[in-house]
């Protein structure tokens, strides 16, 4: 029996059809993707409780909400992976669009810090949490021939995010306020959210691509792997990829959050600052496709060696000559990067540990993005609060660099499986 046929998406025939559900799910995390424009809204939320409510906020309280959010956002990954299957996609999304547009919506009335942290970085982050996983899961096995770069194009919405909501952000804050944009975000993102995961489903369990067939394992290798997360975490491959993906998301989250303030630190304008938060999400974007076709072809070892390669070099730069065009040139990098570890990563997972249970794999080892998205921001808020200045935070950066460059050098791969080949 033909097993590509009876699969039809939205009337098309599914070897087809199944690349909308990449560009639906594109959109979807375009909408999810926002919180990477949280540097436009340091500065004006600084300013509304200090000067509008006679607050005083210092750096580390107006990034904590960033980090709030990203914390929630991993911890709820690997509690709702299993409830993909459960429930299905469709509606998994939507309870996550719902939950993220509230914590928007919510935090327009928020007259504290405290209260951004529960709306935005609590409700929010789980709203995201929820939803973020099922796009990357539909990828993985609608495209089984083209992992990586489905993945990576699937993910390209994320890291675009911020080139357009961090400019209609800064327009809607000049024109009516920070907490009317938080408001007008959240209504939007519940509409299109809903909407757009409606056609959202898996394919059959036999259903795979014309022409297609998983690659046998070569002569005296490991068959191909296909675990469960209670054996996941029994392999060392588990643990080299967590690190890897911690090292490559603390350095992106934190230029992420500090992109603004430390454009103007540095000497850059105002305005071309918010601009420029949109120019490094382009990187951010293209860095999915580009890092999962790479790990397509070079394997995910080599692929995310060159990836700390280039964090490294960027630190380096910053602290030898920081200057406006070194930081242009630096952040882009480090958006890039942390842009090509949300397809490494993934695609990896898929790579190393099958798909049998990849929601719950995946939401485990996304755990990794939650923890560096606490640490970096948090460690470049307490050097700006100690030291005045956010460039301290790159000589870290750097040392972590090479020790994820080491470690992916000589533990990232695939792990050993129980059934050889005879």
């Amino acid at each position: 029996m033909d097993k590509t046929a009876n699969q039809r998406i939205m009337g098309m025939d599914a070897q087809n059809g199944r690349w909308i559900l990449i560009v639906l799910g594109m959109i979807i995390n375009l909408c999810l993707g926002t919180i990477y424009s949280w540097s436009v809204f340091v500065a004006p939320l600084t300013n509304y409780f200090t000067t509008q409510l006679g607050q005083t906020v210092n750096a580390n309280e107006i990034l904590l909400p960033f980090s709030v959010f990203l914390a929630f956002f991993s911890i709820a990954m690997p509690f709702t992976g299993k409830y993909i299957e459960k429930y299905g996609p469709r509606n998994m999304v939507i309870v996550g669009g719902i939950l993220t547009g509230l914590g928007w919506l919510l935090s327009s009335f928020s007259t504290s810090v405290m209260m951004l942290y529960l709306f935005y970085g609590v409700i929010a982050g789980i709203g995201v949490g929820i939803a973020y996983g099922v796009p990357v899961a539909i990828a993985s096995r609608w495209f089984p021939d083209k992992r990586g770069l489905a993945v990576g194009l699937t993910l390209l919405g994320f890291g675009f995010s911020a080139l357009i909501t961090a400019n209609i952000a800064g327009y809607l804050i000049a024109a009516s306020g920070v907490m009317n944009t938080f408001r007008v975000f959240g209504i939007a993102f519940v509409i299109l959210i809903v909407l757009l995961a409606l056609p959202l489903r898996f394919p059959s369990v036999d259903w795979t691509p014309k022409g297609w067939a998983p690659n046998p394992p070569e002569p005296g290798k490991d068959a191909l792997c296909e675990l469960m997360r209670e054996d996941m975490v029994r392999t060392k491959s588990f643990y080299a990829l967590w690190i890897c993906y911690f090292i490559g998301c603390l350095a992106g989250l934190m230029a992420i959050g500090i992109s603004k303030p430390l454009g103007v630190e540095i000497g850059v304008e105002t305005t071309l600052a918010t601009t420029l938060v949109g120019v490094f999400a382009v990187f951010n974007g293209f860095g999915r496709p580009i890092f999962g076709f790479l790990t397509d072809g070079l394997t995910p070892r080599n692929t995310a060696v060159l990836s700390f390669i280039l964090i490294a070099l960027a630190s380096l730069m910053l602290m030898v000559m920081p200057s406006v065009i070194v930081y242009i040139l630096a952040f882009a990098i480090l958006w890039g990067c942390l842009g090509g570890w949300l397809a490494i990563a993934p695609t990896t997972c898929g790579s190393y540990f099958g798909n049998l249970d990849y929601p719950r794999n995946y939401g485990l080892l996304f755990l990794a993005y939650g923890a560096g998205g606490i640490v970096g921001p948090q460690l470049a808020g307490f050097i700006k609060s100690s030291t005045g200045s956010y460039l301290g935070i790159f000589p870290y950066v750097l040392i972590l660099a090479i020790i994820g460059l080491i470690l992916a050098f000589t533990l990232l791969r695939p792990p050993q499986t129980t059934v050889k080949t005879q």
